[in-house]
C-alpha cells in the first residue's frame, strides 16, 4: 500500500495537485519501472508522462514529451543513461535529471553532477521516496542519500586542498572571490536546501537567494548547483 501525500503542501512549491511535477522515467528493468511508476502515480503531486527502456527510446521521449524531471537509470541496455542528461539539457534546458543506480559509486556520482544531474538515488534504499526526490529537485534542491553525501564530503576533505593547489589558475576576473553571504548560500545549496528554505533561514527573500546563486554561477563560471558546489569545494572556497 502506498501512503497518501501530505494534506498540507505549501502553494508556493512546485507540485500542486492541479499542476503536478511531470516526470519522464527511463529504465531497462521492467519490474523497476513498474515499482517507480506506481509510486509516482500514487502521489497526486507527481505525474508520470512517459516511460522508456533504452537510450534510443529515452532520446525519443525527451523530444516528444514535455516534462520537468527525468529519472534515468545509469546503465541501459544500449548505452549509458548519463548520455541522456546532456541531450536533455540541449532539448529541455529547464528540466532536472535524477540518476538512479543499483550501487553507490563516488566517481559516477561526481560525473553525473558534472553533466548537470541534481540527484543520485540508489534503487534498493529509496523505495517509497521517488516522489519526494522528484519534488525536491523540482523545487530547487538536490537529492542524494545521506550516506553517499557524507562519503563525498569526506572525499572533498581529503582531496580538496591538493586538488585546489594543482588546479590551473584562471584570470583574476574569473576567480573573483565569493562574498561571505554567497559562501553561506553555497553551503546551504550543498546541503540540499531549496531557495525558499535558504531564504527562510537567512531571513531574506527567495528572489534575493536566486540573485546570490546567479552571482555564484558567474564568479565560478558554472551552470548548475552541483558544479558550483564541487568547484568551490575543490578550490577551498568554503
Amino acid at each position: 500500500m502506498h501512503q497518501s501525500p501530505p494534506v498540507i503542501w505549501p502553494d508556493f512549491l512546485a507540485g500542486q495537485t492541479a499542476k503536478p511535477v511531470r516526470v519522464l522515467l527511463v529504465d531497462d528493468d521492467a519490474h523497476m519501472r513498474q515499482v517507480i511508476a506506481q509510486e509516482l502515480m500514487a502521489d497526486a503531486r507527481t505525474l508520470l508522462v512517459a516511460q522508456a527502456a533504452s537510450v534510443r527510446e529515452g532520446r525519443r521521449a525527451i523530444k516528444q514529451h514535455e516534462f520537468d524531471v527525468m529519472l534515468a537509470d545509469i546503465h541501459l541496455g544500449d548505452g549509458e543513461g548519463l548520455s541522456l542528461i546532456d541531450y536533455m539539457k540541449s532539448i529541455r534546458p529547464s528540466a532536472e535529471a535524477i540518476v538512479i543506480s543499483i550501487m553507490e559509486n563516488d566517481d559516477q556520482v561526481l560525473h553525473a553532477f558534472e553533466l548537470g544531474a541534481t540527484g543520485y538515488l540508489v534503487k534498493n534504499s529509496w523505495f517509497g521516496n521517488y516522489p519526494q526526490a522528484v519534488l525536491q529537485v523540482a523545487n530547487g534542491g538536490a537529492s542524494i542519500t545521506p550516506h553517499l553525501a557524507r562519503r563525498l564530503l569526506q572525499r572533498f576533505d581529503g582531496n580538496g586542498a591538493s586538488a585546489a593547489a594543482h588546479a590551473p589558475r584562471r584570470a583574476e576576473h574569473e576567480t573573483e572571490r565569493l562574498s561571505q553571504r554567497e559562501k553561506e548560500v553555497l553551503r546551504m545549496v550543498a546541503s540540499g536546501y531549496t531557495s525558499t528554505e535558504i531564504g527562510t533561514r537567512l531571513l531574506i527573500s527567495g528572489l534575493t537567494v536566486n540573485t546570490h546563486i546567479k552571482s555564484i554561477y558567474r564568479k565560478l563560471q558554472v551552470r548548475t548547483r552541483a558544479q558550483a558546489v564541487r568547484f568551490a569545494s575543490l578550490r577551498g572556497l568554503f
